[in-house]
């Protein structure tokens, strides 16, 4: 499964409210251009407060580091006739990000860029073509 390890071990007080947090997702998903953003229909979006301590350790992260966004799922490329139906989802991670990035602009940009980065993944874009396309 391909995953995004953005980490943060940062803490900081959060005063962004939950429906502010899903207009900026909103925002991102509805730059996604076509054709990617039919890839969207094939994903459930969700956002959670904070990754699971079985999601960092399956990410190669420890409990005091961070995730901003999960792809969890089978890749576009990797689809076969004989695949057992798996549930693609990404998962956005509100806590931290809204830690990490207090100004507003940042925040968007980051949101976006998590949204951009994980649903690449979901193309069957790896973690170094998306280093070389600044995605990152």
């Amino acid at each position: 499964m391909a995953k995004r390890p953005r980490a943060s071990s940062r803490r900081r007080r959060t005063t962004r409210s939950a429906a502010s947090f899903d207009e900026l997702v909103q925002r991102a998903l509805d730059t996604i251009p076509q054709p990617f953003a039919r890839a969207l229909d094939e994903v459930a979006i969700v956002i959670d407060d904070e990754p699971s301590p079985r999601q960092l350790r399956e990410s190669g992260l420890g409990p005091d580091e961070d995730l901003y966004g999960l792809y969890e799922g089978i890749p576009r490329t990797e689809y076969a006739a004989d695949w057992a139906f798996v549930p693609n989802k990404i998962t956005l991670f509100q806590v931290p990000l809204l830690e990490d990035f207090p100004d507003p602009a940042e925040l968007e940009h980051e949101v976006w860029v998590t949204v951009v980065h994980e649903l690449a993944h979901h193309l069957g874009i790896d973690e170094s073509r998306l280093h070389d396309l600044g995605v990152d």
